[in-house]
């Protein structure tokens, strides 16, 4: 009795289902964007922006238009405050108004199969019968570039101040398969890089 009393209570214990969402874009497409736009900010414009020390400075991004167009906008705002510009929230307050563009921010896909692509094959009375793919070698590569412009006036003159010219950052992220069993891939987002092991120190006894 007390068998047949455990197995239906493990029978009609209930079960757990785990609901999965699916966002619009991946996160490795996203950190690819931003991965991207911080090498066009920081690679290009961190030791130039110091023109900009001491000086009140509004960001106008009216011309601005991009994919995460909030994080880049951001990104820029960070690199004026690290630089020494006090960022002001109205253009009548500013010394100098910056004006932002983008002129790409986006992925480049290519994929490569040896062996074949997953396909349908009508049977008669049955409709179509879907086969898998079926992968000797497989590679999917991602390439992300943002390119990205400052431009800078005195508020009240409209004289030229500044010019950053093309801000360009770029990063990719590759993954390759061989017989569907043997996986790897290659990256340089930060975020997408595994962490070193920490090397064991020894301790010696005198």
């Amino acid at each position: 009795m007390a068998f047949l009393a455990a197995a239906a209570l493990l029978a009609g214990g209930g079960c757990t289902q785990t609901i999965l969402t699916a966002p619009q874009r991946s996160a490795t497409e996203q950190l690819l964007l931003s991965t991207a736009a911080d090498r066009a900010i920081t690679n290009t414009t961190t030791t130039n922006l110091w023109v900009f020390r001491g000086k009140k400075v509004f960001l106008d991004t009216s011309n601005f238009d991009s994919y995460d167009a909030k994080y880049v906008i951001g990104s820029i705002r960070d690199a004026l405050s690290q630089s020494g510009a006090v960022l002001v929230r109205n253009e009548t307050n500013s010394d100098i108004i910056i004006e932002a563009r983008s002129g790409a921010l986006s992925i480049d896909a290519s994929s490569t199969l040896v062996g074949m692509p997953s396909s349908g094959v009508p049977v008669p009375f049955a409709g179509a019968v879907s086969i898998p793919e079926l992968a000797v070698f497989k590679s999917q590569k991602q390439f992300s570039i943002a390119k990205l412009a400052l431009l800078a006036y005195e508020t009240h003159s409209g004289q030229h101040v500044y010019s950053s010219g093309p801000m360009v950052g770029r990063a990719h992220n590759h993954y390759y398969s061989i017989i569907g069993f043997i996986n790897f891939g290659s990256s340089d987002i930060p975020e997408k890089q595994k962490p070193k092991a920490k090397k064991k120190e020894s301790h010696k006894q005198d």
